[in-house]
């Protein structure tokens, strides 16, 4: 939702296929977690996980004409694992960002979130303004059923707590703006809304809000917080952005029926200001555990994330292509994510391209934003006009099923990316990306010169041990395995032409 054409702050330091089994098992072994021996992937159900989506924008429970079981339904059979949700903080108006049937756009009257409404009128798109102090009950049972359903079917929840203001036009419609609640708070300007000391008595407000949701979803297994959707837009600040972190682990770490860890709530061992259970979580990098993971979104493309938050564990990017991002901050040892796209055309292949290109570079999430999951089509068959800012359709999200399948294939967890395999640049002028298991397995992923389908050939070298390998050549598009071979590294060196391919193709090399 971005917005790549707005010239965002400059905050870079710190911070949607489930691959793996599917509905909940009977006894979860704790939540969503990072994986104890690969931090860059995930830990859900005792299963090594990759997610990869392809989901709706955003408005799933704020907006009541929303079926979000329909939805799920959705995809669970095309078989994504995850799905991004706003909590209803922030809302947009109809026809923002050109946008056509914009679930985050409910029509009037039909917007739910966190705050009860009050019985003084005037909200400006339908009903009463809202009443900051009371919770509606309707919205967190709708918010908590949601989750259920989701975690009926695998299905993870990126659960985003907030979102910056980038316009007059959504700052006119949130319940947080003085002129939309009856509690005479929030008459600031917009770009004030998340800071800690020009907030307008807000930040009471917003702490409330993060502590009453992380509270009311703390027994799901299948859901992750990100404290606040591109961050860099809209005046938020960095000190505001790691408040709110601190505010989701003390509510997590108080809440009734933990055992005690030993430390005082609301400090660590080190006497940082980081709460005891987040220290001793993230000694080992964020691993196990029955507390939720929280995500930053980091920035649009690429930027190297300095001093990382310690209780952040996953650093999202948006429009992420190339994936240079994930070499950047590889060695942070958390999972790199892109975890939303957008504004490259409504064809398939960028965005596929975007997916295969990132998760070959060893990233562990991806989600691309579907346009064609909208109110009354939440079977994501939503025919969107061309100027619609990005894609999304059925042949999309079998293609995102076709690149879970191939990681899956894998035992990626004992994987990492290995460009430096590739003996020369392949010949065909195609990117590469190597995954690799060294001396066992290589994933490769060959990623088009262009966005235009043509006849292309390639060949790839790669410095392997000597010994026998079975090679299969996979078409992203169907899946379908194009050709098959045997080879014989000889002096450490395989040499393989791809069968003829139109727009990209993927290996798998596995050593015999």
């Amino acid at each position: 939702m971005n917005r790549r054409f707005l010239t965002p702050l400059a905050f870079l330091s710190s911070g949607l296929l489930l691959i793996q089994a599917g509905p909940a098992s009977a006894a979860p072994a704790g939540p969503l977690s990072l994986h104890p021996a690969n931090p860059h992937y995930f830990l859900f159900r005792g299963q090594p996980t990759v997610l990869i989506s392809s989901g709706e924008h955003y408005g799933a429970v704020l907006n009541l004409d929303f079926d979000y079981v329909k939805y799920l339904d959705t995809l669970a059979r095309d078989g994504l694992n995850l799905t991004r949700t706003f909590s209803g903080a922030y809302v947009e108006p109809l026809g923002a960002f050109n946008i056509a049937s914009n679930t985050l756009a409910p029509a009037a009257g039909r917007f739910i979130c966190p705050w009860a409404r009050s019985e003084t009128p005037g909200y400006p798109n339908g009903g009463n303004k809202f009443d900051l102090t009371r919770w509606d009950e309707a919205y967190f049972r709708r918010l908590k059923n949601f989750v259920a359903q989701a975690g009926k079917r695998g299905v993870v929840v990126e659960l985003n707590l907030f979102c910056p203001f980038y316009e007059e036009s959504q700052w006119r419609l949130s319940p947080q703006n003085a002129a939309n609640n009856i509690n005479g708070v929030g008459d600031v300007a917009r770009t004030n809304v998340y800071t800690l000391d020009k907030n307008g008595e807000l930040l009471a407000v917003q702490e409330a809000m993060a502590r009453k949701i992380v509270t009311e979803l703390s027994q799901f297994d299948n859901v992750y917080y990100e404290i606040c959707n591109e961050p860099y837009f809209g005046g938020v600040t960095l000190e505001w952005q790691h408040h709110i972190a601190d505010v989701i682990v003390e509510t997590e770490q108080n809440r009734p029926g933990l055992p005690s860890n030993g430390h005082t709530p609301g400090r660590s061992r080190e006497g940082n200001g980081i709460s005891g259970r987040r220290a001793q979580l993230l000694s080992p990098g964020g691993v196990g555990g029955e507390f939720h993971l929280i995500s930053r979104n980091v920035a649009n493309g690429k930027a190297k994330i300095e001093n990382p938050y310690p209780a952040v564990s996953i650093f999202n990017f948006h429009y992420a292509s190339p994936p240079d991002t994930v070499a950047l901050n590889y060695g942070l040892n958390k999972v790199i994510g892109d975890n939303e796209t957008g504004f490259s055309g409504t064809n398939d292949l960028p965005y596929r391209s975007e997916a295969w290109s990132f998760i070959l570079a060893g990233g562990g999430l991806f989600n691309h934003l579907d346009y064609s999951f909208v109110a009354g089509h939440e079977a994501g068959n939503f025919v969107y006009p061309a100027k619609q800012p990005g894609g999304g359709n059925s042949a999309f999200r079998r293609q995102m099923k076709v690149l879970g399948e191939f990681i899956r294939s894998f035992d990626f967890v004992k994987m990492k990316p290995l460009n430096s395999a590739l003996s020369t640049p392949v010949d065909g002028g195609a990117r590469a990306y190597v995954l690799a298991e060294h001396n066992k397995a290589y994933a490769v992923y060959l990623a088009p010169d262009d966005e235009k389908a043509a006849p292309r050939e390639a060949v790839v070298s790669l410095e392997v041990p000597e010994g026998n390998y079975r090679a299969e050549w996979v078409n992203p598009l169907t899946g379908k395995v194009d050709k098959r071979e045997t080879v014989k590294s000889k002096k450490g060196l395989i040499v393989l032409t791809a069968p003829p391919y139109r727009e990209d193709m993927a290996l798998k090399l596995i050593k015999k």
